[in-house]
């Protein structure tokens, strides 16, 4: 589409390719979201879109999706990307800013059905987008956080070199829950190799780039 040129948009890694979505990819993505993403009793997210039925988690799993095409502009945008893997969609990945023509700082997010945890996915592909966000869109800094108690989360933040940033307080489950804030400075990104991004180009104005 001539007009909206993020559908042609991808980074690859040696496992995975992480696409901006097609309808049909949204579908596949949804049907994930409906068949679980953490244990009963769980909660990883801040907003707890996860408690929903199965059937709600894969409708809103959609529309999120749709508004952030919607309200995506360069004053606030959400790049989410589905996680393919071995031919199926497995996940999500997410990468966003506010003001990133002058701030240069970007966050993410992201989620992986079940039975594709464990396996080193959720590494490579936090990877992917920061290659995008430090190599492709010229980040000065990339950020993330989490429960304190998301162990899988936090390792992966480490690994890739993030450096603690704080702490802050939310409301999980009737009760105070703590998050670890994380910032990478672009001097301490260490590229991986074997990832690629494609079609970015005609994507740059429209991040005001």
């Amino acid at each position: 589409m001539r007009n909206w040129p993020f559908f042609r948009l991808s980074i690859t890694t040696p496992r995975l390719e992480l696409r901006y979505p097609s309808i049909e990819d949204l579908d596949e993505l949804a049907d994930r979201a409906a068949e679980g993403i953490h244990e009963a009793g769980v909660m990883p997210f801040v907003f707890p879109w996860s408690e929903a039925a199965p059937a709600e988690r894969a409708r809103s799993t959609v529309q999120y999706h749709f508004r952030q095409w919607g309200e995506l502009s360069p004053a606030r945008w959400a790049l989410g990307f589905v996680v393919v893997f071995e031919g199926r969609v497995v996940g999500m990945q997410e990468l966003s800013a506010q003001d990133f023509t002058v701030l240069r700082e970007v966050t993410s997010g992201s989620w992986l059905g079940l039975p594709f945890q464990g396996r080193g996915i959720g590494t490579e592909m936090r990877a992917a987008v920061l290659h995008l966000a430090f190599a492709g869109l010229g980040a000065a800094y990339a950020t993330t956080g989490a429960f304190e108690d998301n162990h899988s989360s936090i390792a992966v933040t480490r690994k890739l070199g993030y450096h603690e940033d704080g702490i802050a307080l939310h409301r999980r489950q009737g009760g105070p829950a703590v998050t670890r804030n994380f910032r990478l400075p672009r001097g301490d990104w260490a590229p991986v190799e074997g990832i690629e991004i494609h079609h970015l180009g005609p994507c740059l104005p429209l991040l005001g780039l």
